[in-house]
């Protein structure tokens, strides 16, 4: 039963150090690439997040309700993104961004859709 639920949580641990790594990485050493980046970066981070959270919830805790582990996910996605974004307070060039924030909740819903509208 470990190995089960090793097998649905340890994706979103390791999710959540990526990002906590990306996080960290100050300003300046952030290559522009095109434009809008960080809008970008930040939705796909958040969409897989929120992905791989309610999978792990509906496969360990299959009897919650469908609806209540999207809210979960909403709620797990946005607290980690405010987290993150407190985390960037630290960082070299970084800052708190509300923008940011609403994008990695954005993120985190579509995410959390998706795994819902493949199953």
């Amino acid at each position: 039963m470990r190995l089960i639920k090793l097998k649905f949580w340890l994706p979103l641990l390791a999710w959540m150090g990526v990002i906590y790594y990306f996080s960290s990485i100050p300003a300046k050493d952030i290559p522009p690439l095109f434009p809008f980046q960080d809008i970008f970066y930040h939705f796909i981070s958040y969409a897989m997040l929120g992905y791989l959270f309610i999978r792990a919830v509906k496969n360990i805790y299959p009897i919650i309700k469908p609806r209540h582990t999207f809210y979960l996910a909403l709620i797990f996605g946005t607290a980690y993104a405010l987290s993150d974004e407190f985390h960037q307070l630290f960082v070299p060039g970084r800052c708190f961004s509300g923008q940011d924030l609403i994008i990695d909740a954005i993120g985190t819903f579509i995410g959390s859709l998706k795994y819902q509208w493949q199953r």
